[in-house]
This record gives C-alpha cells, sequence and structure tokens, in this order.
C-alpha cells in the first residue's frame, strides 16, 4: 500500500471509528487506538502536505451534529488541544511558547486536569442561561439546552453581579465513578444496554431526545475556560478566569494549579498521575494553558487547535489484545479465580499479560471466550481487567470457558454456595493454595491459640516444606525451627511449647480451627454444644445440621461439603493421632438444662478457674456470659475482690454463686468437662 493509499485508509477508519464514537455513542476500539491511527494520519500528512484535504479528520474536531437537534454556530470555534505523550514533547511545547512569546525567562501556565467527557459550551445573557450546545464539529454543535438546564451542577442564573452582559462558558460534562457504575446496575435491571464507559454514558445520556431522561442521569459539570467575554475589568489571566466562574456558581477543579516553567508542567503531571485513581472522577491526562490571556492571543492558533495549550496524556488505561487463555487461580481462601492470559499488550504504563475475569458468572454476562480480541483496562495499580469483548473479532475457533469441577492444585471438589458468585476448593486443611491461610486461621488464639506462630513464620515453614498441614506442627522438632531466619534457640522453644499446650483442647475451638467456610466462633459452640461429640458432627447430614441453632441451609451445605472431603477428614485424623485432645459429652438434646439459656456474669478472681476457661464452660454448656449486671441476668459468680458488678447484683436481687455452685450446675447438665 503506497502513501496516498494509507492516507485515504486511515481517513476512512478514523471516520467511522468518530461516528460511532460521536454520533452512536458505541466506540469500537479503545482510545489508544483511535490515538494511534490519529497521530500516523497526522504524521503522513505532515510529510507529504500535497495529500492534505480539507475533509482530512486532521482539519475537524468532533463529528456532524445529529439531525434531531437544532444546530448551534459557535462563536468562537471550540478547538481541540495537541496532544503529548511523553516527557520530551511536553519540553519542545514549553520551548516553541518561549520562542513564540521572545520570553526571556521561563512561562506562567495554568494546569488543570484533563476531564474524560463531553465538551459544550454555555450561554449566558444578563447572567441568565439562555442556550447550551455540544462541541460538535468545533463550528457547529447541537442545541442541548433543554437537557443541560436538568443539570444541577448548571447555574441557570449566575451568583453574583459581576458578571459581563454576554457571556460564554465552556466545560466538561461527566460521570463520576460511582453513579456511572450505578447506572449500569440500572441498565442492567431494565435489561437495557450497559455503557462501555463514563464518557460514553455521559454523552449518550446528555444527548437524549427526552430532556426528562437526561434528568434521570447523574451528569455533572466542570467548568473549564470562557469562549467570549466582551466587557471591560475581567481578568487578564486563565487562571483568574476559573477564580471569576468558581465565584459566579459554576463548579471547577479543585486540583487546578499555577505553576511555572517545564519543571512546574511536569511536576504537576506526575502529582495527578499519582492522585488519579483517588479523583471521584476520570481523567485521561492534564491540561497546560499558557496563564496570561494576551500571551495566548499572541500565539495564536494552527488549523485545529491553540499554540498556548496542550493535553499532556496519561498512558492509556485501555488497550486491545487477544486472550490467549483462561486459567484458574486458587486464592487463601479456596476462591477459584479464572485468569485470562493475554497475548502482551502496553497498557496504563506496564506491559500487560494477565487480566483478572473476576468469576464464572462475570464471563459469561461478559460473553467472554479464548481466542476473543478483548479491551483491557489497567486503572493505577488496579489489578487488569477485561472491560468488554469486540464480538466482530471473534474467530470461529473461539471457545467457551467451562470452570473445573476438580481444584487444579490439589484435585478436591469445587463447591458454590447458592448465595455466593466465587466457586471454591473444598479441601480448605489438605489444598497447598489455602495451606497458609488455613495454618495461620489454625493456630489464632480463639482457635488453637498457638502463640508465636505468626504470618512470618507460616510463610517460612510453608515455603520451606517444613509445614504442610496443621497436624504437622506438631511433629515440629528444635533444630527444624532454630535453622529458620530469626528464629533463635529459645523463640524456637518457646514455640514448641504453645504448641504442646495446645493439644489440649475443647470441641468448640477444634472445629472453629477447622476453617469451614461459614462457621464462626459462636457457630462452632452451638455446633459443639448440639452433636457433643466430633464423630457426630462429621457424620451429620443436612437435614440434622439446620437443627442446630442459627444453622440454615446455606451453613449445613458448607459444613457437608467440608465434611465430604476425604482430604479434610484424613487432616482430623492425623490431628488426633498427633495427640490433640478434647472432653467429649453427650448431645445437647439429652442433658440437663441448669445452664442452657441462662444469663451470668463473671467478677472477681475465682480460686481456680480463669475467667475465660469459666466463660468457655458456661458457653459450652449452652449458658450466656455478659459483661454487665441487668435484670436480665440469672447468676453473678463472685470471687475474690469482687467490685462494683457484686454490688449491683445484690441492689437488683441476683442470685450470687461462687466457683463450687457454678461447677454444680455445669455438672448438673451431664457434661462435666467442657466440649
Amino acid at each position: 500500500m503506497n502513501t496516498s493509499e494509507r492516507v485515504r485508509s486511515l481517513r476512512t477508519e478514523i471516520e467511522k471509528h468518530s461516528y460511532q464514537y460521536y454520533v452512536l455513542d458505541a466506540p469500537l476500539i479503545p482510545d489508544a487506538d483511535y490515538d494511534h491511527l490519529f497521530r500516523e494520519l497526522q504524521a503522513l500528512e505532515a510529510e507529504h502536505p500535497e495529500l492534505l484535504s480539507g475533509d482530512s479528520p486532521t482539519q475537524r474536531v468532533g463529528a456532524a451534529p445529529l439531525p434531531e437537534f437544532g444546530s448551534v454556530t459557535h462563536a468562537l470555534p471550540m478547538l481541540s488541544l495537541n496532544n503529548a505523550f511523553s516527557d520530551q514533547e511536553v519540553a519542545a511545547f514549553d520551548r516553541r511558547v518561549r520562542e513564540g512569546l521572545a520570553a526571556e525567562g521561563e512561562v506562567d501556565y495554568a494546569a488543570e486536569p484533563k476531564f474524560d467527557g463531553l465538551a459544550v459550551s454555555l450561554s449566558y445573557a444578563m447572567g441568565v442561561l439562555v442556550r447550551g450546545a455540544t462541541r460538535g464539529d468545533g463550528t457547529t454543535g447541537e442545541d442541548v439546552t433543554a437537557n443541560l438546564r436538568t443539570l444541577r451542577s448548571i447555574p441557570l442564573r449566575l451568583m453574583g453581579s459581576d458578571w459581563p452582559p454576554l457571556l460564554e462558558v465552556r466545560g466538561e460534562v461527566l460521570l463520576w465513578r460511582r453513579d456511572f457504575e450505578r447506572l449500569n446496575e440500572r441498565q442492567r435491571g431494565q435489561g437495557d444496554k450497559e455503557f462501555v464507559n463514563p464518557r460514553n454514558a455521559a454523552a449518550g445520556s446528555l444527548r437524549q431526545l427526552d430532556p426528562r431522561v437526561t434528568a434521570r442521569r447523574p451528569l455533572r459539570f466542570f467548568a473549564y475556560g470562557v469562549g467570549f467575554e466582551p466587557g471591560a475589568g475581567l481578568p487578564a489571566t486563565h487562571s483568574g478566569w476559573l477564580e471569576r466562574l468558581a465565584g459566579w456558581g459554576f463548579p471547577v477543579a479543585g486540583e487546578r494549579r499555577r505553576v511555572t516553567g517545564l519543571a512546574g508542567l511536569l511536576g504537576y503531571h506526575e502529582e495527578m498521575s499519582h492522585r488519579r485513581a483517588q479523583l471521584a472522577y476520570d481523567i485521561d491526562g492534564v491540561v497546560y494553558k499558557v496563564d496570561d490571556l494576551a500571551a495566548q492571543e499572541r500565539l495564536g492558533f494552527v488549523s485545529r487547535a491553540p499554540r498556548f495549550a496542550l493535553a499532556h496524556k496519561f498512558p492509556a488505561e485501555e488497550a486491545m489484545t487477544e486472550l490467549l487463555e483462561i486459567s484458574i487461580q486458587v486464592g487463601r481462601t479456596g476462591a477459584l479465580t479464572p485468569v485470562a492470559r493475554l497475548a502482551p499488550v502496553f497498557v496504563g504504563g506496564v506491559t500487560v499479560t494477565n487480566a483478572t475475569l473476576h468469576n464464572e458468572d462475570e464471563i459469561r454476562r461478559k460473553d467472554v471466550r479464548i481466542g476473543d480480541t478483548v479491551v483491557v483496562r489497567r486503572a493505577g495499580d488496579v489489578i487488569p481487567e477485561i472491560v468488554r469483548i469486540l464480538p466482530e473479532k471473534r474467530p470461529l475457533s473461539a471457545r467457551e470457558f467451562i470452570l473445573p469441577k476438580a481444584c487444579p492444585v490439589c484435585g478436591s471438589n469445587v463447591v458454590r454456595s447458592s448465595d455466593e458468585a466465587v466457586a471454591r476448593c473444598s479441601g480448605g486443611l489438605y489444598c497447598p493454595a489455602q495451606r497458609k491461610q488455613a495454618l495461620l486461621h489454625f493456630a489464632s488464639r480463639r482457635a488453637l491459640d498457638i502463640e508465636g506462630l505468626g504470618d512470618k513464620l507460616v510463610d517460612q515453614l510453608v515455603d520451606s516444606a517444613i509445614v504442610r498441614t496443621p497436624a504437622d506442627l506438631y511433629r515440629l522438632g528444635l533444630l527444624a525451627l532454630a535453622g529458620l531466619e530469626r528464629m533463635a534457640e529459645k523463640s524456637a522453644s518457646n514455640l514448641l511449647a504453645a504448641i504442646e499446650k495446645s493439644k489440649q483442647t475443647t470441641l468448640a475451638r477444634f472445629i472453629y480451627a477447622l476453617g469451614m467456610r461459614n462457621v464462626g466462633e459462636a457457630t462452632a459452640r452451638d455446633l459443639a454444644r448440639h452433636f457433643g461429640r466430633l464423630d457426630r458432627l462429621l457424620a451429620a447430614d443436612e437435614a440434622q445440621l439446620i437443627q442446630v441453632p442459627d444453622v440454615g441451609p446455606i451453613v449445613a451445605q458448607s459444613i457437608r461439603q467440608f465434611c465430604n472431603e476425604s482430604h479434610n477428614v484424613e487432616a482430623i485424623e492425623q490431628l488426633r493421632a498427633a495427640g490433640v485432645v478434647w472432653s467429649e459429652g453427650e448431645p445437647l438434646a439429652v442433658i440437663g438444662r441448669a445452664v442452657a439459656g441462662k444469663v451470668f456474669v463473671l467478677t472477681g478472681t475465682l480460686p481456680s478457674l480463669t475467667r475465660e476457661a469459666a466463660k468457655q464452660m458456661v458457653e459450652a454448656a449452652g449458658g450466656k456470659v455478659s459483661g454487665s449486671v441487668s435484670k436480665k441476668t440469672d447468676f453473678v459468680v463472685a470471687g475474690a475482690d469482687a467490685g462494683s458488678k457484686l454490688d449491683r447484683a445484690r441492689l437488683l436481687g441476683v442470685q450470687i454463686i461462687d466457683e463450687g455452685r457454678l461447677l454444680a450446675l455445669l455438672n448438673a447438665t451431664g457434661e462435666g468437662a467442657v466440649p
């Protein structure tokens, strides 16, 4: 293809994408790809000026207005800005400005975010909004006055009284990110087409033929400048105009700055690139304008852009690439996350080869198939994700993704609860992907309470293949521990002592330590009280499980899925063989009710029980332990040096007992020791 043919091809392709984006609000390619095509055409026309023609996309700004709207001719054209993608291009811009102004020193600039929305102009007569228009092709826009009047951020009447008789304000209509997500949720709920991105949604919302539709969309407006401003006594700088606009009631960017020279420009760009992800709205770069308006006038314009301004774009957050494969990543909690393996693509400032697909439902909703051409988004430090597919590029060989039924790491069954979008590996105590999380939970204070076994030590034990299951903890030796980084012999001895101590536990603690999905500390106590013995719990079906207080179908399903996995049962048997023991009793259904349902308050120092041990015994027998005395309290268990709680019990007439009476009540339930 020769140069002339390439120019014609580029013009045709750019016009097609402009129509898709600006008129139909349905872009086919990411902004970065459009920019690449446009810059290639600009470069070819610069090298071959004989090929330049008035109908080239480089000689216009946007797209033609929709015929359904009336036309508005802008008093001053609403031109686009030239783009810079590197520090070198910004340096060249600053140099051209200084040369154009014959400036001996550095130039002052107004710097502000580059909003990613739809440009509009607002015309005011005697402080009252009389017309609003889109940018259109830069010379002629669409009359969308009725729609713009629905935006609460646009003043219908200006504040103050120092405004000129005629004023044209220019700015951007956009959607905040959270509003965009809510809008798409509503679109999905109504079965309507979702918007591609906030800018696409803003454009589609503003260009509704029925203003009532626009009014229901959460559009916002930011002013960034003026068109014509006849009158005396008005600001002489762009930054001064922004201050004046704010005083008249217009929203303006709080992140705007007045900076000096190249260092100021690049410093502002760096600052905003770091703050970008924290903003409530999308920006795709920053804008620099020579601050002095007289200097702007001297610099003038080129064919489609001012010489005094520049848009310094951020690295593209969206790019197009091919989805090569979908693999499964198993997380620390057993969640199976589909991961897209991509043909390498530069996006968001880095080369991306993987992107998250979240879950199976999301894959189905977006109709993602292996072999598709996809648009990938990476914003700041956010994990890259697939935004959408390009169905027109789907090859015949594209195939659907099928979630595996067995965990790709350990082979355990993959299960999915009815209340979750996430599928999970059921081999919690066995699966290597969940090993660290399972060990940390097992050793936590309210489980087996192994003091000294924290994140860093677990990382070392697992990464060194010393510990694979919780039972391996009870096989650790002093030499193996002392050889680990930052583990002295005394620390190793203390840890081994804590592990040995943890062998003596309660059934409730042991159940909680297993880490069954949806089984917290309270549910573990309820299960221990109800079944009395671990084997009864392991053998219980879902119908028997839902007889336990506060255990519903979802929790019962989670317990059953855990117990059905042979790897988990084997891990439990290994723990028993390693010496982990607890006292077991009769099921709650056949024991007395001397403690069950009663409210106890513990105060003072008991002769032989710690307060925590007494609390566990009461709760294991079905009672409740409160921290304060009230009329609902059944018993106050008082030890030595009991304080104000004892006094309040006497005042309210609550029964006061000692440790011996408490043990007698517990023994009356038939449980003796704590299950």
